[in-house]
């Protein structure tokens, strides 16, 4: 396995060994942001649905943990402006870190196919500088294309990645607009 690690690195080309190592990184700062996010919002989730329920039940105002609470601390009446200058707030504070899981799944199928035919045309160049036959020409191109497989390797995930939080992102709003609505509703 080493041994076979050891040749893929020596006979690639330079360009599909930087797009490897860009790949990495990728996958590596993706995964962070996913779980930085994933658990920070599953925390901020478990608070607003606490305060939804209390508030649902008859309480006179959101737990002083919810995210609404320092809007309404900052008003002296509760008003439909002030609670959606809340929910603005909240919605620009959970789709953090959307937007990087988007560019890399977009991305990186695009960074691995051009390593794959950097890899290609490296490969062709050396055929006609040798005499190599078909097992030249099947080796050059089945070692181009692992950039391709780690380009869209790295996009599942930055993908579904993405798509999970947008769901929880999507949750956590739901519940915050809820609370407004029912504070706005026991107001009138």
């Amino acid at each position: 396995m080493i041994n076979e690690l050891l040749d893929f690195y020596i006979k690639s080309h330079p360009v599909t060994l930087g797009v490897l190592s860009l790949l990495a990184l990728y996958f590596i700062v993706l995964n962070w942001v996913f779980f930085y996010r994933y658990f920070s919002i599953s925390n901020w989730l478990e608070i607003e649905s606490r305060s939804l329920e209390s508030v649902l039940m008859g309480a006179t105002n959101v737990n002083p943990q919810s995210f609404l609470s320092s809007f309404l601390k900052a008003s002296s009446n509760i008003n439909k402006d002030i609670l959606s200058l809340g929910l603005l707030a909240a919605t620009k504070d959970a789709t953090k870190g959307l937007s990087i899981l988007s560019i890399f799944a977009s991305t990186t199928p695009f960074i691995g196919l051009f390593g794959t035919v950097v890899s290609i045309l490296d490969t062709f160049s050396n055929i006609g500088q040798s005499s190599g036959g078909m097992s030249l020409i099947a080796g050059g191109v089945s070692d181009a294309l692992v950039a391709t497989a780690a380009g869209i390797f790295v996009a599942i995930f930055a993908y579904t990645y993405h798509q999970i939080l947008k769901r929880k992102s999507f949750e956590l709003i739901s519940f915050i607009e809820m609370q407004s609505d029912a504070m706005i509703a026991r107001k009138v």
